[in-house]
């Protein structure tokens, strides 16, 4: 899977899950999706459960920072280190 393909199927999520009620909200790969209250602290572990369903990726707690997790580039990044290293 590439990189974008990532990125497309991250941002399905999070809209359908976190701004499925808010459909003028745009989100930019780069955004912050804690600073921008997309997400909250629940809502990080709901994205670590679909990371790990939908791309078969472990995430070790210390591994649950906003480097990996701000943004839905980062978590892409993360997805694809996680896989390249398996």
């Amino acid at each position: 899977m590439s990189h974008h393909a990532v990125v497309d199927r991250l941002r399905a999520y999070v809209r359908e899950n976190f701004l499925y009620m808010r459909h003028d909200v745009e989100l930019r790969d780069t955004d912050s999706l804690l600073g921008r209250g997309i997400v909250d602290s629940l809502g990080v572990m709901e994205l670590i459960t679909f990371l790990q369903a939908e791309f078969g990726v472990d995430v070790p707690d210390e591994m649950i920072t906003e480097e990996n997790f701000g943004t839905v580039r980062a978590i892409a990044d993360f997805v694809m280190a996680k896989r390249a290293a398996a």
